[in-house]
């Protein structure tokens, strides 16, 4: 509601970004997300799902890193759906972070 009302509220912005990272990680497995981000490097879902656990197991830049990766080498759906959840993460955390500067700047350069 108060996304509505505030379209930029950063605070909103961050809390939502946070309540849906919690969601995606209620039933998740950190072990098997990161095996199967081990053995099937391509999939987009599985670095999807390494990133949320990395990034709530305190690990932002390597969050980042793996989806920025997955931008690079992507395209179309995948390519979008990877940025999407990137943007998301970066919300997660605040905008004006650093690490979430400099990968922002990692983004810039994987889409162009």
């Amino acid at each position: 509601k108060i996304l509505a009302k505030t379209p930029g509220d950063a605070e909103a912005s961050a809390g939502r970004a946070q309540a849906r990272l919690f969601v995606r990680l209620q039933d998740a497995d950190p072990a098997a997300a990161a095996e199967r981000a081990l053995a099937e490097p391509d999939d987009v879902d599985a670095a999807l799902a390494m990133a949320d656990v990395e990034l709530a197991g305190g690990d932002p830049e390597a969050a980042f890193q793996r989806l920025t990766d997955v931008v690079a080498a992507t395209s179309g759906d995948d390519r979008e759906k990877a940025r999407v959840r990137l943007l998301e993460l970066f919300e997660t955390i605040g905008l004006s972070d650093p690490v979430v500067l400099k990968a922002r700047r990692a983004l810039m350069s994987a889409l162009f």
